[in-house]
């Protein structure tokens, strides 16, 4: 058992094709792998094998060693609020649209379920290779810094105000005392609205210990794991996959590698141009010269600045639709030896 492989980096970056592709090689080498993946294009899945992927585990037909599961944000929030609240309050819960609100629009919500997912599925010990390709939101950092995020959310001032905080008996007298008053102000306003708002408020209090203790052990998963940056030579991109050298350490370990996807052969720096090329041809041709030239000096410094490894990963007319040229993304780099005990 080795563990949790996370790949993250800016959206738009090819990281879902790198995680799909690591997950194909590990299993052609013979390990149990799952790909745990948030949203992946229609030809991706049709590439896994897997024409529709599923909130749970499927099996690759022809390749019975590769496993996926598409994160399904709604379903594994009903599962969080069933395993971390008592039966009656999460039954309110998941019916609550105060609960799917929050977990629409809480920035770091799917992040979190997708942490979550993948703690789950390390806890079953069923997969010899866990690969996550990470939600994209702020860069991806996101992604590690979602369960102290939330924590601190229910656990927050604010919802130890409204609430009571850890006084024995609050909800009795939530019900004895604010219920009654928030009633009078909802008769006045026509609603129930304060009411529930205040009840919910309570059912959610109740995940506060579940949902802390299983933060813990979330993060205990990152400071195991190895993560890979993927990117490309962008100056956008390239400023998020920094950023992961910065801000990866207070959490997990340094990132294993950065892979720069898309990238132009570096025979294209010194191509030479025929005698007889049209003179618009011969531009262009120098044209991407100089951008392979400029995408190898990205390369070399982001390597000296940050002192990690670098792995390339060219660019392809079209994109991987089957397991073979997925698993040949990988074969070419070597990443995965370095990658797997």
């Amino acid at each position: 058992m080795t563990g949790p492989i996370l790949v993250t980096g800016a959206g738009g970056v090819g990281k879902t094709t790198v995680s799909a592709a690591l997950g194909v090689a590990a299993a052609q080498a013979g390990y149990q792998t799952l790909v745990l993946t948030v949203d992946p294009a229609k030809r991706l899945a049709t590439a896994l094998g897997l024409d529709e992927l599923h909130n749970t585990p499927t099996a690759n037909k022809t390749l019975p060693t590769l496993w996926a599961a598409m994160l399904d944000s709604e379903a594994s929030w009903d599962q969080i609020a069933r395993s971390h609240a008592p039966p009656d309050a999460a039954d309110r819960l998941v019916n609550s649209e105060f609960f799917h609100a929050i977990t629409r629009h809480f920035p770091a919500s799917q992040s979190y379920a997708a942490a979550e997912a993948m703690a789950q599925y390390l806890d079953e010990r069923r997969w010899d290779v866990i690969i996550v390709d990470t939600p994209p939101a702020s860069g991806g950092i996101e992604f590690f810094t979602a369960p102290t995020e939330l924590t601190n959310l229910v656990g927050g001032r604010l919802f130890r105000w409204l609430t009571g905080g850890a006084i024995p008996g609050r909800r009795e007298l939530f019900n004895v005392a604010a219920r009654p008053a928030l009633r009078i102000v909802d008769i006045a306003l026509g609603s129930d609205l304060l009411e529930r708002v205040g009840a919910f408020l309570f059912d959610l209090r109740t995940t506060y210990d579940g949902l802390r203790t299983r933060s813990q052990e979330i993060e205990k998963y990152f400071r195991k794991s190895t993560t890979i940056v993927v990117t490309t030579s962008d100056p956008a991109p390239v400023t998020e996959a920094a950023r992961f050298f910065k801000e990866l350490p207070l959490v997990a370990r340094p990132p294993a590698a950065v892979v720069f996807n898309r990238t132009l052969p570096t025979a294209w720096e010194k191509a030479e141009i025929p005698a007889d090329t049209t003179r618009p041809l011969a531009r262009n041709l120098a044209l991407w010269a100089r951008e392979a030239r400029r995408q190898e000096t990205v390369r070399d410094e982001f390597a000296a600045r940050y002192r990690t490894k670098i792995v390339s990963i060219g660019w392809k007319p079209t994109a991987p639709t089957d397991l073979e040229s997925l698993a040949a993304l990988i074969d070419e780099t070597g990443l995965l030896t370095d990658l797997i005990d």
